[in-house]
């Protein structure tokens, strides 16, 4: 993990803090995060699966879009190491990496977020990855953030070591 201001958090302080918004929209997600879950929005009316969250169903176009908890485990689908700071607060603290993560138990949706761990390390796509939730109990209005780690390959390179959480 990248140095930290605080040694607390994987990118400084002095980031925007994220909140949920004011209509309300996407809170049953910034909720779940802080009770170390992932929700996401699936149709009530055709089950589809969707992310970010929306008023409307991206398939059929109904505004009735329910949350599911899913379990926070995916495949690395995108990648990029940043070098350059793309925020103030970020100078100095590169390079690390952003991964697009594929939930193919929930319909492929995809999530962008941190990989934490070595900056220089070996990124390959396809390789499976876990949410871990960093809660910033500190911040004025707390929130917690979904990042991502690597999951620990068996000694064949087949899977996960360990077998997959039922939720």
């Amino acid at each position: 993990m990248a140095p930290t201001a605080t040694g607390r958090y994987y990118l400084p302080a002095g980031l925007p803090a994220p909140v949920a918004e004011p209509d309300g929209l996407d809170r049953p997600y910034w909720d779940g995060t802080r009770r170390s879950e992932l929700w996401v929005q699936r149709c009530n009316r055709c089950r589809t699966w969707q992310w970010g969250p929306e008023w409307i169903c991206h398939a059929c176009l109904v505004s009735d879009v329910g949350w599911t908890r899913v379990d926070g485990r995916g495949v690395i689908y995108s990648w990029e190491r940043a070098w350059h700071p793309v925020h103030p607060a970020l100078k100095g603290h590169g390079p690390y990496i952003v991964v697009l993560v594929e939930l193919p138990h929930a319909g492929g949706i995809r999530m962008l977020g941190n990989l934490l761990g070595d900056p220089q390390q070996v990124v390959t796509i396809g390789a499976p990855v876990e949410a871990v939730f960093e809660a910033h109990d500190d911040a004025k209005t707390p929130f917690t953030l979904v990042q991502w780690v690597c999951e620990p390959q068996d000694a064949a390179g087949l899977g996960p070591r360990r077998p997959r959480r039922a939720i």
